[in-house]
């Protein structure tokens, strides 16, 4: 059997020495690659997806010590999902522990929510600060933004637009309707400072994405913010609680038996942390003047879209389980404005 091949590929790396570990990986790859391939669904080429495992091999060697069968189940998965590991930054395998993530990139959510059919379109960009940058919420919601304009009347060089002042994404609706999401750069810093993969990242002095590509992980940060707020198809549900998964450093259990079959199910990070919070933290929320200023605006709202401002307004402003306990409150209202 395919799985048991694979339990096989693991037996052969610890028995090798930590030397050769890494080095015999491609060449157990394409011993089993027959027998694995009996177990991909048949839209799956097994060669390409040998070489998308060995290219990322090659670019993190530490996917070596993963559990094999969890690096198929990522490639597998990503198959599923329709998008592309690689270079072109649709996801990416990451080891984390002896796990390999599945990670979406920006460009792959920004694919997904396209092929939701729901979405007509979807962008963000970064603001600078020498750009023209105007943004109205209230009744009459609008965002306006100008590049600073360079020779001939494109848009200037990064270095002549200044630094970073923030991002924000777009997305534009079938019936041409559309809407967007703004974030300041505290808001984006604050989420990266409250990534368990940053946090870890600065304790061992190691880099992270946000220290080599910080542009494209703030338009990232972005585009999530704003897709949990579409219609969402089951693709872009599986891939956004992927990364947030990843991101609250938590192993995504991906199984080869179930993305093979096309079964797999992230845990809800959201349904997960709420049964754990008790009730005396829930009165301690409570009691929090912060939460209590939050919650009390929310109810004032009296449609979902100025529902959705408000709790957008604070999102950024809480830590991890105060928002978890604000989020109930918003789904809480929501329902009742429903």
């Amino acid at each position: 059997m395919a799985l048991q091949a694979l339990k096989n590929i693991h037996r052969s790396q610890q028995q090798q020495g930590n030397g050769e570990e890494q080095k015999n990986f491609p060449a157990l790859l394409e011993k089993y690659k027959g027998e694995i391939a009996r177990a991909l669904p048949r839209h799956i080429n097994p060669d390409r997806m040998v070489r998308i495992i060995l290219t990322a091999f090659r670019m993190n060697p530490k996917l070596a010590e993963c559990d094999p069968r969890s690096i198929f189940a990522a490639t597998v998965q990503s198959s599923q999902l329709g998008l592309e590991v690689g270079l072109r930054g649709e996801a990416h395998l990451v080891p984390y522990k002896k796990e390999c993530q599945l990670i979406p990139g920006y460009t792959g959510l920004i694919k997904l929510a396209r092929q939701s059919g729901f979405v007509q379109d979807i962008y963000a960009h970064e603001v600078r600060v020498n750009d023209e940058f105007t943004l109205d919420l209230g009744m009459e919601r609008n965002l306006v933004h100008k590049p600073k304009i360079g020779i001939g009347g494109f848009p200037a060089s990064d270095e002549e637009r200044g630094p970073i002042a923030g991002f924000y994404a777009v997305a534009v609706f079938k019936d041409g309707s559309r809407t967007f999401v703004a974030m300041s750069l505290s808001d984006v810093a604050r989420i990266r400072d409250n990534s368990k993969g940053y946090q870890s990242a600065k304790r061992n002095r190691k880099e992270s994405a946000w220290d080599t590509d910080f542009v494209a992980m703030g338009l990232k940060t972005a585009i999530r913010r704003l897709c949990k707020y579409l219609p969402q198809s089951p693709e872009l549900a599986t891939a956004l609680s992927l990364s947030d998964v990843a991101d609250k450093g938590r192993e995504q259990h991906l199984d080869l038996t179930d993305a093979v079959m096309g079964d797999y199910v992230p845990v809800d990070s959201d349904e997960e942390e709420a049964e754990i919070v008790s009730t005396d933290s829930a009165d301690t929320y409570e009691k929090d003047p912060e939460i209590k200023a939050a919650i009390l605006a929310m109810e004032k709202a009296k449609t979902i879209e100025a529902l959705d401002e408000v709790y957008i307004r604070f999102e950024a402003d809480f830590p991890d389980d105060r928002l978890e306990f604000l989020k109930r409150e918003y789904l809480r209202i929501k329902e009742k404005i429903m």
